[in-house]
């Protein structure tokens, strides 16, 4: 193998880390916009969404954490700083004690009513636009690229956020 052949592979290696970082970057970039122009993390959007879109039903924090693919532990957290924000309110079942609902207050129906399109959904929305060979041949090279990043056994949500998952996004 020449050296021009070990330089272009390099190359190759370093385009790939910098394409792993601008993706970082923008899912950092985004959530700090979201944070800063609406006072909620993604994680909160998307637990309004989720007890909005069931508004008529009666909501509970076990079907948010399966709508979210949150484990219930970190829903129950962000739906107590919901609870203490004023956004969403829980009310005990008055034919079941044992049960919680759900619903979203005036002021999280405000904030829901001016909130962008997340760059998750534009991502959705892009990817469905793909032809299924693309998709395929694209889900076959992030697991790959996920097995040379020793991430394959990992645990995650489909939610794209940088760090942790409910904390606010720092400005660093």
């Amino acid at each position: 193998m020449s050296s021009t052949d070990d330089s272009s592979e390099l190359n190759d290696a370093q385009e790939m880390l910098r394409s792993l970082r601008r993706i970082i970057r923008s899912t950092t970039i985004h959530s700090r916009k979201l944070y800063k122009q609406h006072g909620l993390t993604i994680t909160r959007l998307l637990c309004l969404r989720a007890i909005d879109e069931v508004r008529n039903k009666e909501v509970t924090a076990s079907m948010v954490s399966r709508e979210v693919q949150l484990s219930p532990a970190t829903v129950t957290g962000i739906l107590d700083r919901m609870e203490r924000d004023g956004l969403v309110r829980r009310e005990r079942s008055s034919k079941d004690r044992r049960k919680v609902y759900l619903s979203i207050t005036p002021a999280g129906q405000e904030r829901l009513t001016y909130l962008p399109t997340t760059l998750q959904d534009r991502f959705l929305d892009r990817v469905l636009a793909m032809s299924l060979e693309k998709r395929h041949n694209l889900v076959d090279s992030l697991h790959l690229l996920e097995e040379l990043m020793e991430a394959s056994s990992l645990e995650a949500s489909p939610i794209l956020i940088p760090g942790d998952v409910e904390a606010p996004p720092a400005d660093t």
